[in-house]
């Protein structure tokens, strides 16, 4: 029984027990003193719609605002280890509640980041900063290569790849809304493109997987024919082939039984309430060639729209054979997504999400230097994941050469996740990851899709600031040299120092 629905019948039973038994010992009376003002804010609790926890878990979730009160940095700045190993201030969490939610998020007292520790990184600025135009409309990137038909001026910050399935309904609808709000892509991840995706017309990136989910035959290889007829469809603008994520790559999705509906297996093609394990690898192709003819495969059957592909960088020499390949062949993907070894997921081993695949940094660097090398990067455009909660992350993630964004766990944060951890349990408390309808139904739309658009524009507005504080008149014109990093107590250097960049052809010879 829903946790709601035990209130409900329980807060009845408690109050005819009381009434029943007043009618003989008159003193009973006084409890309704006490337990009314309690089933009283339980019933406002199920009623109101700002916060999740509360619909879900009525009287009981105020404990975590109560802890909130009295010791915030319990609850939003608790320690974790980034991937040098050393301890960080984790306040993103609170940045983007607060951004999400409209209010000021401004600190106090100063910086909260510890600017002798190794590692720690800041942007040049400028004594003859810009100013910021609050009414000119952001800038966009137009992402589409000489091959494509159908371009995509795509916002600075995007939803990342995030599939219905981990996802509640809820939660993706949320997010497709708050992405039509302000304007900005929404990547369906690997799961399929489900009507939740396209109730609120917002802008879709189409994953394809190595599953084929949604465009899959009776026995997994990929069909042209269903992924033709959704791929046209007007609200998908990009197409996006996923060889690995940054959070266990090379291995395969893991969908659970338990998450695995009959919705969810009709929108899949595949056989409901089993485990449903994607294979670590695509079947269609198999050579970096091979990757390149599905490429223009995708892009041809959709009508001509952005396609390219997602990858963590793992073997360098595998992906300079890409590029290799497509000049041999003359094809060129319209965008490739770079992710980084400390991207997120709902479940992985903690060896692959621990030790395995290049973090975001180097591997941005690698791709942007090798593209330049081979005179391809005119063509492609650079999208960065893996961690993006500000707008410093996307200043850094453009200088070392991305051209936009996408971010994950942040757009999750802004709905209302809480980083319960409970993602591959199907017991999310506050019905973001889970397919149990008690605990998703706790999620409203209507509310939380403004936040999500609310904390996008913050961000890029905030990302705009840094440009103007820089002296720069574009985002465009970020170069390594505005980003510095500590690396002993004595030195500090650019990111031009660390990421020495390659000259444009200069590995044609």
């Amino acid at each position: 029984m829903k946790i709601r629905e035990v209130f409900i019948v329980s807060s009845i039973l408690i109050s005819i027990l009381i009434v029943s038994i007043a009618q003989v010992w008159s003193t009973v009376w006084w409890f309704l003193l006490f337990i009314g003002p309690l089933i009283l804010l339980g019933y406002m609790d199920l009623l109101q719609t700002k916060h999740t926890i509360r619909r879900n878990f009525p009287i009981i979730g105020h404990g975590r605002f109560i802890l909130e009160k009295f010791r915030p940095e319990i609850m939003q700045y608790f320690v974790e280890t980034d991937t040098e190993g050393s301890p960080i201030n984790r306040m993103f969490r609170s940045l983007v509640y607060q951004r999400a939610k409209n209010v000021n998020d401004t600190m106090a007292f100063g910086t909260q980041m510890d600017v002798y520790r190794v590692g720690y990184e800041f942007m040049n600025h400028s004594i003859y900063a810009k100013h910021v135009d609050v009414e000119k409309p952001q800038p966009r990137v137009v992402v589409g290569g000489p091959d494509c038909k159908q371009p995509y001026a795509a916002s600075l910050l995007n939803i990342s790849a995030m599939s219905f399935g981990a996802l509640s309904k809820n939660a993706v609808m949320a997010l497709n809304k708050g992405a039509k709000l302000g304007g900005f892509a929404h990547n369906t991840g690997e799961g399929g493109l489900s009507p939740y995706h396209l109730k609120y017309e917002g802008d879709i990136i189409w994953q394809i997987g190595t599953a084929y989910f949604g465009c899959r035959k009776a026995d997994g290889r990929f069909c042209e024919d269903t992924f033709q007829k959704q791929a046209q469809l007007s609200q998908v603008k990009m197409i996006e082939i996923k060889l690995s994520q940054g959070a266990k790559p090379g291995h395969g999705g893991v969908l659970p039984a338990s998450k695995n509906t009959d919705e969810i297996a009709a929108i899949r093609h595949v056989e409901p309430h089993t485990t449903v394990l994607s294979p670590p690898t695509h079947a269609e192709f198999s050579s970096p060639e091979g990757l390149l003819y599905f490429i223009e495969l995708l892009r041809n059957l959709s009508g001509g729209k952005p396609t390219g592909f997602k990858l963590c960088i793992g073997k360098k020499d595998e992906f300079i054979a890409i590029c290799k390949a497509m000049i041999i062949t003359n094809i060129k993907p319209d965008f490739i997504t770079v992710d980084g070894g400390e991207g997120g997921t709902g479940a992985a081993p903690v060896e692959f999400s621990n030790s395995l695949g290049m973090p975001l940094r180097e591997g941005l660097a690698f791709v942007k230097d090798t593209l330049d090398g081979y005179d391809l990067k005119k063509d492609i455009k650079i999208i960065a994941s893996g961690k993006i909660f500000t707008g410093f992350h996307i200043a850094r993630a453009m200088a070392l050469g991305a051209d936009l964004c996408n971010s994950a766990r942040a757009m999750m944060l802004s709905i209302g996740c809480i980083q319960a951890r409970e993602c591959n349990n199907n017991t999310c408390p506050v019905g973001v990851a889970t397919q149990n309808k008690s605990l998703m139904s706790g999620l409203v739309v209507d509310e939380k899709a403004p936040r999500v658009a609310n904390f996008q524009h913050a961000t890029v507005h905030s990302f705009l600031e840094l440009v103007a504080a820089a002296g720069l008149e574009s985002h465009e014109n970020i170069s390594r040299n505005h980003i510095n990093r500590r690396v002993d107590m004595n030195h500090i250097v650019s990111y031009q120092d660390i990421y020495n960049e390659v000259k444009t052809g200069s590995l044609l010879n």
